[in-house]
């Protein structure tokens, strides 16, 4: 029942945003988002989007094999645009990381693990992004102003929310001190995970380099996105709105990604003297450059799918059965013992 509640009132809270966005600044900065598009800026995004794409797929790799699961870079790669499409055209932006997480865990052979090899990769790339917001945030305390602004756009269904979230894990607390050996057991699992995982001499250096190189090239996609909506601020003061917007992002509560992303930019580039309507484009920009990004994820579905129906179902074979009894000792009285009772 929580989860249903949850997955109807996460993108009730950015189809709220963006009402609001709709109704206090009009359509008109909706549609520059589609009429600014141009074929370079679209090569260019799916160009970033393929670098990005490439990077986290290996930061996956190094992941899953400190946990001791082989994952192929090529395969990595298809999984992961594969799950980018889905979660730029699902509610909630994380259905796609689940489809793969379980996929994985599936060709293993232990879902467990591949889910947990799927959240450790994510939280890499999270604690990357919260650590560079941090230091923004910290020299730009105005900015975060500008999310608490974003975040209570919606009141009420942001409390309900988080109503939603705390008896959840309320009722988690609940089950698990009726098994105090299971929390035990789930605490040293994610801990020896983390430790193998993430922290380990031989990952750690490749996953702070991916890391940084799938951040860069958010970033870098942003402003690509602040230039075809024709805002040529220097970069320096676009950067700091840019990694703010990226943290805003990671609220659960979008459609296909839009959602507080457009909220937030349309206060931040009111607040830094340019105007609400030109950080809504760029936010709009940035959506759509994102799913073209992630266009060839469509292409890994059709493929799989086409495979999965040139397979041919499995065809029963007929297994000679033995008999109970060996023929040789069948006798009159052996049948009048196997045959059923008179009623």
């Amino acid at each position: 029942m929580m989860q249903k509640f949850l997955s109807w009132a996460k993108p009730v809270a950015g189809a709220a945003i963006l009402a609001l966005l709709f109704w206090r600044l009009g359509s008109v900065a909706f549609l520059d988002g589609l009429r600014v598009l141009t074929w370079p800026t679209l090569l260019a995004a799916a160009g970033i989007g393929l670098l990005t794409t490439v990077f986290s797929a290996w930061r996956w790799c190094l992941t899953a094999r400190a946990l001791g699961i082989r994952l192929p870079l090529r395969g990595a790669i298809a999984d992961y645009y594969q799950a980018l499409f889905l979660n730029a055209t699902l509610p909630g932006g994380l259905l796609g990381d689940v489809d793969r997480a379980v996929r994985n865990g599936r060709d293993t052979g232990d879902v467990g693990r591949g889910v947990r090899v799927v959240v450790l990769e994510r939280t890499a790339g999270q604690i990357m992004l919260f650590a560079v917001g941090a230091v923004v945030l910290v020299a730009h305390p105005g900015l975060a102003l500008a999310v608490a602004d974003v975040v209570s756009v919606s009141p009420a269904v942001l409390a309900a929310v988080a109503t939603g979230i705390v008896l959840a894990c309320a009722f988690a607390v609940i089950k698990l001190r009726r098994n105090p050996g299971r929390l035990r057991r789930a605490w040293r699992t994610a801990t020896g995970d983390i430790r193998r995982g993430l922290l380990a001499r031989r990952t750690l250096p490749g996953i702070l380099l991916a890391s940084a190189i799938v951040l860069g090239g958010h970033l870098a996609t942003f402003l690509l996105a602040a230039r075809a909506a024709g805002s040529y601020a220097p970069a320096r003061t676009l950067l700091p709105l840019l990694v703010t917007a990226l943290l805003v992002m990671v609220l659960p509560v979008s459609i296909g990604g839009f959602g507080p992303r457009e909220g937030f930019l349309a206060w931040a580039f009111a607040t830094a003297g340019f105007s609400a309507t030109q950080g809504l484009t760029v936010a709009v920009v940035y959506g759509l450059f994102a799913l073209v990004a992630s266009l060839p994820g469509v292409a890994v579905l059709a493929l799989r799918l086409l495979a999965r129906r040139r397979t041919p179902a499995p065809v029963p074979i007929a297994v000679p059965v033995e008999p109970l009894i060996p023929a040789d000792v069948v006798t009159t009285r052996t049948i009048k013992t196997l045959e059923p009772a008179a009623a």
